[in-house]
């Protein structure tokens, strides 16, 4: 309690400075989405006027000109600016709110909505750490007319920290690279639980200058490296601790007295380690017709695609490692009903390398627009299997694809329908079809988005007798297949967001053990209706609400909490020219309901229907601040922790399954930086 005061203390200190700092700023805020003077292009390399809307990052100062700067995600059209928003943590933090661990950052991750896996093909079926990784999915491709630098700084409890940098430039107009880094480690509160994650990712992409020709180079790096102590012994003693440290107790994984706590040591024992690595390259080449613009005194060639070739190489390396080098016989037949050697090494290792080609052709049917297109392709898809140090395995997918978008240019409909179709190999029958329609009702009336997806896939190939996991019962599962129908509503003006999906699953996928796989062959339903909403109270007041319900028919191996809510009163507003400030109370909520339990040697979550979780609301104390492009994060988590028996102590946390405890009370101090060259 004494290092946390004096953590608060100074850092109140800090703010302190900071504020009397932002009183006597000279910046003077201007618009990120605009340009800067004169003519500058859009992502086709065409002339654009300067956009009036706001945005606070765009700064300008007697040191450095403004910047221009926006991205889109890899495989979008849409233009996005950077969001220098400050009134929600978990815009940054890279765990969302609605996902809960094993108590411990960095460890396995589960949602406490429903999200099934919803992607064709080949899977190897190791998830437990997706929401840490670098993908292509999220992978942002920038266009900057000053080089861009963020960095960012996140310390917590028990050492916790959370390390990220990135750097984006544009060489010409028509070539930008960016890097990205991100290091956690968390050693965390229990034996044997630390966790480090590293992820690097660099992009680049270039257009010729006639326009023509172009490329997308994407590489990953992803690894994840958790310690799995597979819960506490006997989770009553949590009453009952000496120290108020959850250290002292016992886990059914690790020897005794093996297990140090320190920020430094990412070396995992027993557990998981999972290593990624991904190269993509895109490339096209562009036909269609040639234009010019005249400004002023100055000529600029305009070149409008109507007919591309594009072909895309992907190679993806993946290694999933369980291993526990302090085997205990006696720990594995009592927790896990498993019968091992003692003084023996276990270890179970997937590997896998994926090859890809992807041809395809698309259309520009309007030659002002391309963010509308038609697609179609085909690829073929070479994976080798690697089983422990004995056994490889080759396979191949051949599939059909094709896409079609239409984001029309008065931003009234947007449209997205594509499907693909495995025709022959190891996944042959998979299909995706999916299609979603937004609307603009109106400018005050918001967005109505609707859609359809429907998936039919291979169960994942950690339930091939192939892979070196230890799964029981592997008999011939049938394919797994899901539709989900959509709808949401947005109202920006008003701050509201409705949206609800309808889920019909059937040849269900999953576990109910430590080492037991079954599938549902019995269709059964799910339903999730959520609501979020911003209401202003006052001038400096705001409340924030986020509301889930889920409801499944029958009677699936699926446990979710009825609600799931989470509230943000916020003191909120722009003080001394450049302090922007937001701090209150924020509060998350589930309702009781049957929480899985964890298998550590498979990294899965299973089913299980006797043990209820009934917590008490979490409860977090905020202070987030910005002043000019600094951005500073102060938060004390878990206050619910309190345990008012004992006096003022905070030893009673909320619990995330049977046998893992959340963190007591938890302060994080971060800061985000950014930085114009």
């Amino acid at each position: 309690m004494r290092v946390t005061k004096n953590l608060i203390l100074t850092v109140v200190l800090i703010v302190m400075g900071l504020c009397l700092h932002a009183q006597t700023g000279n910046f003077r805020t201007r618009n990120t989405s605009g340009q800067q003077s004169g003519i500058t292009t859009d992502a086709q390399g065409r002339p654009i006027r300067r956009n009036t809307g706001n945005d606070s990052l765009k700064t300008r100062n007697s040191l450095a000109d403004s910047i221009t700067i926006f991205y889109r995600y890899y495989d979008s059209t849409r233009l996005r600016t950077i969001d220098s928003s400050i009134n929600d943590f978990y815009m940054r933090f890279p765990m969302p709110y609605r996902f809960h661990s094993l108590g411990n950052y960095g460890t396995a991750a589960q949602s406490l909505i429903f999200d099934p896996f919803m992607k064709p093909g080949f899977d190897a079926g190791f998830h437990a750490y997706d929401v840490y990784r670098f993908t292509t999915t999220n992978t942002r491709l920038y266009q900057t007319t000053r080089p861009y630098t963020e960095l960012s700084y996140l310390l917590g409890s028990k050492a916790e920290q959370l390390i990220s940098f990135l750097h984006t430039q544009n060489k010409k107009d028509n070539f930008n690279f960016t890097i990205e880094y991100r290091f956690s480690n968390a050693p965390g509160p229990i034996k044997n639980q630390n966790a480090s994650h590293n992820n690097f990712r660099f992009t680049t992409h270039y257009r010729s200058p006639n326009r023509k020709y172009g490329f997308n180079l994407i590489y990953l790096s992803n690894k994840a490296a958790s310690s799995e102590n597979g819960g506490l012994v006997d989770v009553k003693l949590l009453d009952s601790l000496r120290l108020n440290d959850p250290y002292e107790l016992e886990t059914r994984l690790g020897r005794a007295g093996v297990a140090r706590r320190n920020p430094f040591n990412t070396t995992v024992t027993t557990g998981n380690v999972y290593k990624e690595t991904v190269l993509l390259f895109r490339h096209f080449y562009d036909f269609g017709k040639k234009d010019s613009i005249i400004t002023d005194s100055t000529a600029y060639k305009i070149f409008y695609p109507r007919f591309r070739l594009e072909h895309t190489l992907r190679f993806t390396g993946n290694n999933f490692r369980f291993y526990d080098e302090s085997v205990d016989s006696l720990q594995y037949k009592q927790y896990f009903n498993r019968t091992v050697r003692d003084a023996v090494n276990i270890g179970y290792q997937d590997r896998w390398n994926d090859i890809t080609n992807q041809f395809s052709i698309l259309t520009f049917p309007d030659k002002n627009n391309q963010s509308q297109f038609i697609k179609a392709g085909i690829a073929l898809q070479n994976l080798g299997g690697r089983f422990d140090s004995v056994i490889r395995k080759n396979f191949y997918n051949i599939y059909a694809l094709g896409e079609y978008r239409n984001r029309t240019r008065n931003q009234i409909w947007d449209i997205e329908a594509r499907g693909e179709l495995y025709l022959n190999g190891l996944n042959a029958g998979d299909y995706e079809a999916f299609i979603g329609m937004k609307r603009l009702l109106g400018k005050k009336a918001g967005y109505l988005n609707i859609g359809f997806h429907n998936v039919n896939r291979s169960p994942s190939f950690i339930f091939d007798p192939l892979s070196r996991f230890p799964i029981n019962n592997r008999t011939n599962f049938n394919k797994e297949n899901s539709i989900r129908l959509f709808a949401s509503y947005e109202n920006p003006r008003n701050g509201l967001i409705l949206s609800g999906s309808y889920y019909a699953i059937s040849n269900y996928m999953y576990f109910d053990s430590f080492f037991h796989a079954r599938q549902e062959a019995t269709l059964f339903n799910v339903i999730h209706i959520r609501a979020e909403k911003k209401i202003r109270l006052s001038r400096y007041w705001n409340w924030y609400t986020e509301v889930d319900v889920q409801q499944t028919t029958g009677q699936p191996p699926v446990n979710l909490p009825l609600i799931l809510t989470r509230n943000r009163i916020a003191f909120e507003g722009n003080f001394f020219v450049n302090l922007f400030l937001s701090t209150g109370l924020e509060l998350r909520y589930h309702t009781a309901y049957k929480a899985d339990g964890y298998s550590p040697f498979l990294g899965k979550y299973f089913y299980q229907n006797t043990e209820t979780l009934r917590n008490r609301p979490d409860i977090n104390l905020f202070l987030h601040f910005r002043i000019k492009s600094f951005k500073g994060f102060i938060r004390i988590e878990n206050l619910n922790s309190l345990n008012t028996s004992k006096g003022f102590e905070f030893s009673k946390p909320n619990m995330v399954s049977a046998l893992y405890p959340n963190t007591s009370l938890w302060t994080r101090v971060g800061i985000w930086w950014n930085f114009v060259n």
